[in-house]
């Protein structure tokens, strides 16, 4: 067989042959790059699992640019044009912005499943710029808007293929050009979806019935959904559905937090044990950091990781004091989570927009300040393609010993946010940070519980997952003290955008 240009390992040349024969009988051929007709039959779902570092992104990236050059059609969830009979399509998904993300980083287009369950519906006006822009239709004459607008939003489009952040470089908000979402209709024909791990059963039931060929990619090292008994979607495929990937490959090696991630599986290593390896890792390599002591100034961009809520609360309550934050008001530069949407049926609708837009449970979030109108605020939604809006907020900041979250300021209904400077490792899983700080008493509070999940004990899942998640510098904080700031919280960091896309939530 043909295989990219790059080289794979042995298991990895397996698994691609494998989806080889799978993508052949769906009509599409990447090793001879030529497309047929679907023929229906049955679906199919495999999943190519394997630990970090093992490559299983640069098998997907690989598959996706096979898939690309033999002219299957990436969906990305912001605009699809008029439909083709000789269409075939492909979806690269993650579970959260943040995962999707990390993709697109690496060069493959990926979206969120919400983004692909639900698709806008534009307005018939703006809807011929998207077919412009997508090059489906003629340079359209639109009243209200200049030739500069559209030469500006052409420019966008060609640097970042987005429609809706191509509309909003015109000048346009997201109101006057997409006038709701629907359910997807229409199946396509493949899904990739990574950091599977993450996925529960009834959002593989909703991928399923659009996919006929669905190849998930996860990781068995970490944590299961909540509520899931510590099992993933992936466990309960039949052997021969499962394609495992179990060598390190050599853009990993000689990876210091890679190394120490690995050494868990050692069945014979203990808490103490762990930290002896991570103090010597430090020493050889400055990408380990052994921390008497929490950095403040990371945690408005990058979270500690922590595994009990109460270590939660008051690293975040110690946070703001650090910034001399009021108590009744947020700062610009605050992070949030997304603590999901609270609207009631009647307003499915508004929902549905406000989760395509990014605000899924779960999302991390940067306050950039107080909306033009009571209880909305202006967000920054972190991963995002169009990371400005404004919503509706519900701000919930948790306090030690209380039962009840103190509420600065809050819409009727809308999103709701907890604060961000730190997050639980549970939380954590699909994101990546340059540099991670993890909350190393919390782990060894988790080593005294003895507690375990799926047959391995909970500290070495929680410290699997908290510490593949920096990309190039591990702070293994070892006492509960805080550093404090050098200089005021901002948002100059940010990347600059359009303006905001005004989310009508009440």
């Amino acid at each position: 067989m043909t295989l990219p240009v790059l080289t794979f390992s042995e298991d990895q040349a397996d698994a691609w042959d494998r989806l080889a024969e799978v993508l052949r009988a769906a009509g599409v051929d990447p090793d001879e790059g030529t497309l047929s007709p679907d023929a229906p039959g049955k679906a199919t779902v495999l999943a190519v699992v394997g630990k970090a570092g093992s490559g299983k992104t640069m098998l997907l990236g690989s598959l996706y640019k096979a898939l690309h050059d033999a002219g299957v059609e990436t969906v990305s969830g912001d605009y699809e044009g008029r439909k083709r009979k000789d269409r075939r399509t492909l979806a690269i998904l993650a579970p959260t912005n943040k995962a999707a993300s990390v993709l697109r980083n690496r060069g493959v287009p990926a979206t969120t499943i919400h983004r692909i369950l639900y698709t806008p519906v534009y307005d018939p006006q703006y809807e011929r710029i998207a077919e412009w822009l997508a090059g489906q239709g003629e340079r359209p004459v639109v009243e209200g808007l200049t030739d500069v607008a559209l030469d500006r939003a052409k420019a966008f489009y060609d640097a970042v293929k987005s429609i809706p952040g191509a509309l909003a470089a015109a000048g346009l908000r997201g109101s006057d050009f997409i006038k709701g979402w629907k359910r997807r209709e229409e199946p396509l024909d493949i899904g990739f979806v990574d950091e599977s791990s993450m996925l529960d059963e009834r959002q593989l039931e909703d991928l399923r019935e659009i996919f006929p060929t669905l190849v998930l990619f996860g990781d068995p090292a970490q944590l299961a959904p909540v509520g899931s008994s510590g099992e993933m979607v992936f466990d309960k495929l039949p052997e021969a559905r499962r394609l495992v990937l179990h060598r390190i490959h050599r853009q990993a090696e000689d990876n210091p937090i890679l190394d120490l991630a690995h050494a868990l599986a050692d069945p014979e290593l203990g808490f103490d044990g762990f930290e002896q390896l991570v103090e010597d890792a430090a020493r050889r390599d400055e990408r380990v950091v052994v921390a008497q002591r929490v950095e403040a100034e990371l945690m408005a961009r990058s979270p500690v990781l922590v595994w009990r809520n109460v270590t939660r609360i008051r690293l975040i309550q110690a946070f703001r004091a650090a910034y001399e934050a009021p108590l009744d008001e947020l700062l610009p530069g605050e992070p949030l989570i997304c603590d999901g949407i609270e609207l009631p049926l009647k307003h499915r609708k508004k929902r549905i927009d406000l989760e395509a837009r990014g605000l899924i449970k779960g999302a991390q979030v940067i306050y950039l300040g107080p909306g033009r109108k009571p209880g909305f605020s202006r967000l920054y939604v972190l991963g995002a393609e169009e990371p400005r809006l404004s919503a509706a907020s519900i701000i919930k900041i948790e306090l030690p010993d209380e039962e009840e979250p103190f509420i600065p300021f809050a819409a009727r209904m809308g999103a709701a946010f907890l604060h961000g400077a730190a997050v639980t490792i549970h939380k954590a899983q699909g994101s990546q940070w340059d540099t991670v700080q993890v909350f190393a008493p919390d782990l060894y509070a988790a080593a005294q519980s003895g507690r375990s999940e799926a047959g391995v004990p909970l500290w070495k899942r929680l410290a699997y997952v908290a510490i593949t998640r920096a990309e190039r510098r591990l702070m293994w904080v070892v006492r509960n003290r805080l550093a404090r700031p050098t200089a005021p919280l901002g948002i100059d960091d940010l990347a600059g955008g359009t303006a905001p896309l005004e989310l009508e939530a009440e």
